[in-house]
């Protein structure tokens, strides 16, 4: 039997991209198919930063085209091209800016800021192009957490601002603005007007995605927030406590009905391993992420351990996808961060651009 593409196409549409959970032919990932005799060569395209991924989607594709009848090598390439995706109906997107992510959490304290600044630094590790927005108006940390604490953003032009740069990641927060110890004496409408700004007058430059650091809770602010902030989807991150559960919960209902997709549920200081004897302790309770996520049908996206070295580097400015790439932190870091890349390239892409704007005037 001679080859033909349709053999190899009908073997990639029962092939399934564990991050996108879609087969690649149906999500378009298939760019190029060659066959030469009994060799063929395949060109995938996935939505999402390949970086260390790529070799596992080339084992997968090479795997299973060796299987169709006939085929003798099998070479593979794969790239990765992040895309714009749709967000709330109304809201327009932001110039400069393909994803905004949001990552919530119900209350404080519950590590939100620390997962936000590593999920940046996994994805920027990955090929993306990734910046961070400090929206905890009343505790900004990003400008310590990313080792920028006393550097101010520029404006060339007296309007707009140069975000700073940490690790590749383009930063931008109100902690650039004000002393360290001065405390934002705010009520809701001004603390919501100057995120604004901060966010449409930043010159991002290109960025695949934004990771907002929201401030914790779900009151004005980030109601506001969600309603007029072109996101693409939210990040919740919890500990397994039942008190910060009950919070958890509040904020994903709170994206639900302003319409803001959750790409998934981060269980932080989920388990705490003695580093003396090696025992576990799961000191926030267990199981409680996965079982929201099993409530409400969205995705587990993974756990993080209880451990003093992820503090201490947040602390000290080289949070640890940075300060130990190598470790079992960094990489779980990772792992969430492609399953964050993976869930948004699932989306629907942002289609807005392909319809013309309709003017109308008297003549």
């Amino acid at each position: 039997m001679e080859l033909a593409q349709e053999h190899i196409q009908a073997a990639l549409k029962q092939l399934v991209d564990p991050l996108t959970d879609k087969d690649f032919v149906s999500a378009r990932c298939v760019r190029n198919i060659a066959i030469d005799g009994d060799k063929v060569s395949v060109a995938i395209e996935v939505g999402y930063p390949v970086g260390t991924r790529a070799e596992a989607v080339r084992a997968l594709v090479r795997d299973a085209v060796s299987g169709v009848a006939g085929v003798g090598s099998v070479e593979v390439t794969v790239s990765g091209n992040v895309v714009a995706h749709a967000v709330q109906q109304g809201v327009k997107l932001l110039a400069g800016v393909k994803n905004i992510i949001a990552v919530a959490s119900g209350k404080g304290g519950v590590g939100k800021s620390t997962t936000a600044a590593n999920l940046a630094l996994a994805l920027a590790a990955e090929g993306a192009k990734v910046g961070v927005l400090d929206a905890d108006i009343y505790g900004p940390s990003q400008p310590q957490m990313l080792g920028l604490e006393g550097r101010n953003p520029e404006s060339p032009d007296g309007k707009s601002l140069t975000p700073l740069e940490a690790y590749g990641v383009q930063v931008m927060s109100i902690g650039f603005m004000i002393e360290a110890d001065t405390p934002m004496v705010w009520r809701g409408p001004m603390a919501t007007q100057a995120l604004k700004q901060l966010l449409t007058e930043t010159n991002w430059s290109d960025l695949d995605y934004l990771i907002v650091d929201m401030p914790p809770g779900t009151g004005d602010i980030q109601l506001t927030l969600s309603q007029t902030v072109p996101l693409t989807g939210a990040v919740i991150v919890t500990t397994p406590q039942d008190i910060a559960l009950l919070d958890a919960r509040k904020g994903v209902k709170m994206f639900e009905k302003v319409g803001v997709p959750i790409l998934g549920v981060v269980e932080n200081m989920s388990v705490h391993i003695c580093a003396n004897c090696g025992h576990e302790s799961h000191i926030f309770g267990t199981g409680g992420g996965q079982k929201m996520c099993a409530d409400f049908g969205i995705p587990y996206l993974g756990a993080l351990p209880l451990d003093l070295k992820i503090r201490e580097e947040a602390d000290s400015g080289r949070p640890t996808v940075v300060a130990d790439p190598d470790s079992r932190e960094a990489q779980l870091y990772r792992d969430i961060a492609l399953g964050v890349a993976g869930r948004v390239a699932a989306r629907a892409k942002d289609m807005s651009h392909k319809f013309p704007s309709i003017v109308v005037q008297n003549t």
